[in-house]
């Protein structure tokens, strides 16, 4: 397990144990007292630190190489996936998954950001930062969902949209401006969950949602903690104090009415347990669907119109 700064002395402690455990199995010597009394105090040592992460943390948490992708959660908790590529203007791009697939007997559209887990995959994903046409691409499932009446699924997990100049040439701001507008009127459920990093309209782009969750160590932000660091102090090394002041964390975001639900991960990260985070991902996803199966489309367009609409209101 590849750990973070912070975590260093739970690593540590798990090597400990490890150790003494491999040692107590080879000498056939009796250790399990000791063994015990490493695991308690390993216990308190992560409720200690994963009890009182800070928001600069969370963001490192929410990067974690080995953190669970769309990919992963479609695989763990969907069947019978079938991709779709393609906008049909331009080209295909593989930092944005769409298609269908089954949550149980439920026929769903999902779409989805998607990582790398080395250099040659990131390449060929663009580190999850998408281009106008993996917009278009999520656009065109979302309207074959509305045809075929099936409920969309978004998992949300970019930087921010790709910044190069040939996706500026090719329309990025007006991809996701399009998909602004037109999201707000397609006429099925849509459940958005940010699964690690919810960048700017990147992560926007794909997530006007009926259910904007969060889980417990993603961020959602205007623009990410080095971003603002470089604007404000013109200094890269004070994002942890950006991450602070962006107030980018699930629970700021409850707080403000930015999302609708924080999703509890398992404790250290999704990539801690993923089987267990993905299980825990699809009842969430469930409950909201039955929930929001009960409107009429008019009254799911009207809520989903206002939901957006009092984003920043204040007495």
């Amino acid at each position: 397990m590849t750990g973070l700064d912070f975590e260093k002395p739970i690593i540590e402690l798990e090597k400990k144990i490890q150790e003494l455990e491999s040692f107590t199995s080879h000498k056939k010597i009796d250790l399990s007292s000791e063994v015990k009394r490493l695991e308690e105090k390993l216990e308190r040592l992560k409720k200690d630190i994963y009890g009182h992460l800070t928001p600069w943390q969370r963001v490192q948490i929410a990067r974690h190489p080995q953190r669970p992708y769309t990919l992963d959660y479609i695989g763990m908790i969907m069947s019978d996936f079938l991709e779709i590529h393609g906008d049909r203007l331009f080209a295909d791009d593989k930092a944005l998954i769409a298609g269908f697939a089954k949550i149980d007997n439920q026929k769903v559209v999902v779409i989805g950001h998607q990582k790398g887990r080395d250099i040659k995959e990131n390449l060929k994903r663009n580190f999850g930062c998408a281009h106008p046409e993996g917009y278009r691409k999520a656009l065109r499932a979302m309207q074959l969902a509305e045809k075929f009446n099936l409920p969309v699924v978004v998992f949300i997990d970019t930087p921010g949209a790709y910044p190069g100049i040939g996706a500026e040439e090719r329309g990025q701001a007006q991809a996701i401006a399009f998909n602004l507008r037109e999201m707000v009127g397609i006429s099925v459920p849509i459940v958005a969950t940010i699964i690690g990093e919810g960048g700017s309209g990147g992560a926007l782009g794909i997530g006007i949602a009926d259910r904007v969750c969060v889980l417990e160590n993603a961020y959602y932000s205007v623009i990410s903690p080095e971003g603002c660091a470089a604007i404000l102090w013109k200094n890269g090394s004070k994002a942890p104090e950006a991450a602070e002041v962006l107030k980018l964390t699930s629970e700021d975001l409850l707080k403000m009415g930015i999302i609708d639900e924080i999703i509890p991960e398992p404790m250290g990260g999704a990539h801690r347990d993923a089987q267990k985070m993905a299980q825990t991902l699809k009842e969430a996803v469930k409950k909201n669907f039955k929930d929001l199966k009960a409107q009429s489309k008019d009254k799911l367009l009207e809520l989903r119109y206002n939901k957006f609409r009092s984003i920043g209101e204040f007495a």
